[in-house]
């Protein structure tokens, strides 16, 4: 036995938990200014968890679509990491956890790697020699049920401004079944699902690309593309070239370390996945011991079990028992939401939101 499982072991042996940080109530907790969510440096090549959890006060008409794109994520992730809060009318004073932390994909760092079991993006820009490696990361939407988002390599093969949406013959029969019908070809404009940036990709029919409704970001409502907020597809854009290496992965629990912190990722597996939880969680702890780490003794097993059963999306740091330990370590920031003029009124969007998770949206 190594002495890091020796470590481990003793530690927590006879279930001697540790107990989190002191929980300090928000109100009596400075306020910062909240961090950039969406780019990290990586301090050295063996961190794998970035980004920190953040609170935000919620004001008199935020939602949780106003604030997850004002705070670099998706609809979903703040209704996993806020069970019980209702995401229309969260209620002013409320305090709302932001998962803004982030365990990197088990991929190679390089290109763009998709997770769609946690509908999210991270691109590595290439790096010279002897810089720190930079990552960029966004929400996206992916395929709904029926048109799920494939998985595998592939590459970016041709990029477009403004594009056209030549309709898939499928997407047009579903809607004039609905009564919708849609003509084979949307040219560029407001009206267009595509939005105005397009990388298509080495599999046929499907696109990385904006939209003209970001309420669906961090959500399955797609016929398979991936869509981002249209603010990060335009950066994206400038940045990604044709060639580029994409890798889709389906991991919905993830393990990752950052200053010698091991942290634990979960997130609800897709509905229609068709590996277990128990499989995943189980080829997650394998891979663990395979490489070289610490292997993880049967009470920590138990806790990655417990926590799988009420993912939050948010790295917890695992040798903590504390439920309250991801609250405890939060930074306050300051509320930065910019109400938007010309955005659609609260009755709005809700109805596209209904109209959304009623799967009546596509693309």
């Amino acid at each position: 036995m190594n002495a890091g499982c020796e470590t481990l072991d003793g530690f927590m042996s006879g279930m001697n938990k540790r107990s989190g940080p002191d929980v300090i109530a928000i109100e009596d907790r400075p306020v910062h200014d909240p961090i950039d969510s969406n780019s990290f440096t990586l301090s050295s090549d063996e961190q794998t968890v970035v980004g920190e959890p953040q609170i935000v006060i919620v004001g008199p008409e935020d939602t949780f679509s106003d604030l997850a794109r004002t705070y670099g994520l998706g609809y979903d992730d703040l209704v996993e990491a806020n069970p019980g809060v209702d995401p229309w009318l969260p209620g002013e004073g409320t305090p709302v956890l932001l998962p803004t932390q982030f365990v990197l994909p088990a991929a190679p760092q390089r290109g763009l790697v998709l997770n769609i079991a946690s509908k999210r993006l991270f691109y590595y820009p290439p790096r010279a020699e002897g810089e720190s490696q930079r990552v960029l990361t966004y929400p996206i939407g992916i395929g709904r049920v029926g048109w799920e988002t494939p998985l595998g390599e592939t590459t970016v093969v041709a990029k477009a401004e403004n594009p056209s949406w030549w309709v898939p013959a499928s997407v047009r029969q579903e809607h004039a079944e609905m009564g919708d019908p849609l003509p084979s070809i949307v040219p560029p404009g407001p009206d267009n699902p595509l939005g105005t940036r397009v990388l298509k990709l080495d599999l046929p029919g499907y696109l990385i690309h904006g939209t003209n409704e970001p309420y669906g970001v961090g959500m399955r409502v797609s016929h398979g593309c991936v869509r981002l907020y249209p603010e990060n597809i335009e950066y994206l854009y400038t940045l990604v070239g044709v060639g580029e290496a994409v890798t889709i992965l389906n991991e919905p629990y993830q393990l990752g370390s950052r200053d010698g912190v091991l942290y634990f990722e979960a997130h609800a597996p897709l509905e229609d996945d068709t590996r277990s939880p128990e499989e995943r969680l189980q080829t997650l702890i394998a891979a663990h011991a395979q490489s070289g780490a610490a292997p993880l003794n049967d009470h920590l097993q138990s806790h990655l079990a417990t926590l799988a059963q009420a993912p939050l999306g948010i790295p917890v740091s695992i040798v903590q028992y504390d439920a309250n330990e991801v609250m405890a370590r939060a930074q306050v920031v300051h509320n930065v939401v910019v109400p938007d003029p010309n955005e659609p009124t609260l009755d709005e969007v809700r109805e596209m939101m209904r109209e959304l998770e009623a799967e009546d949206e596509v693309l």
